[in-house]
């Protein structure tokens, strides 16, 4: 479950603004530990807990923050087949194609792309059943879509991330 809001529209790339080394190390601590307390946030950074609050609250409003999830392990619960599916849409169908495909059960992030495709999808399902009605009956279903590609998943692994705090 993820209270994450998805950006505005055209909103992509853009920082809401400048962060400072104390925003930075804030940031890096909730990314080790989203459920830290305020409390605990503060002593490892080194301020007050109302200066504390003051940011997160802040990069919540601005939208630095855009939410806080835990992350499921997809097997775990049952979702044990993993794709990417690279689509290629009509030239001016992004707008009716994202609004198709955030509608479909198990894609979990979508983003329009260059390249030989348009759109990435990463869909996570129960098995290649489900994949297939995901892929062949859903998204080709939407109106503006051309083609599609599928990759499956046999192993995942976690980069390092953003290096919030060097």
């Amino acid at each position: 479950m993820s209270s994450e809001t998805p950006p505005a529209a055209g909103q992509a790339g853009r920082p809401a603004g400048p962060l400072d080394p104390t925003d930075t190390a804030l940031l890096a601590e909730l990314q080790r530990d989203g459920r830290l307390s305020i409390r605990a946030l503060a002593e490892r950074t080194h301020i007050s807990r109302s200066n504390a609050y003051a940011r997160v609250a802040r990069m919540v409003e601005d939208g630095t923050i855009r939410g806080f999830s835990a992350r499921l392990n997809p097997r775990s619960i049952g979702l044990g087949t993993t794709a990417y599916v690279a689509i290629t849409i009509d030239q001016t169908a992004w707008r009716l194609v994202a609004a198709g495909i955030r509608e479909i059960p198990y894609v979990e992030h979508f983003a329009l792309i260059g390249g030989d495709h348009d759109v990435l999808a990463l869909v996570r399902t129960p098995d290649n059943t489900a994949l297939r009605d995901v892929v062949l009956d859903r998204i080709q279903d939407i109106p503006g879509v051309r083609t599609t590609r599928t990759w499956l998943v046999f192993e995942e692994e976690t980069g390092r991330g953003v290096p919030y705090a060097e």
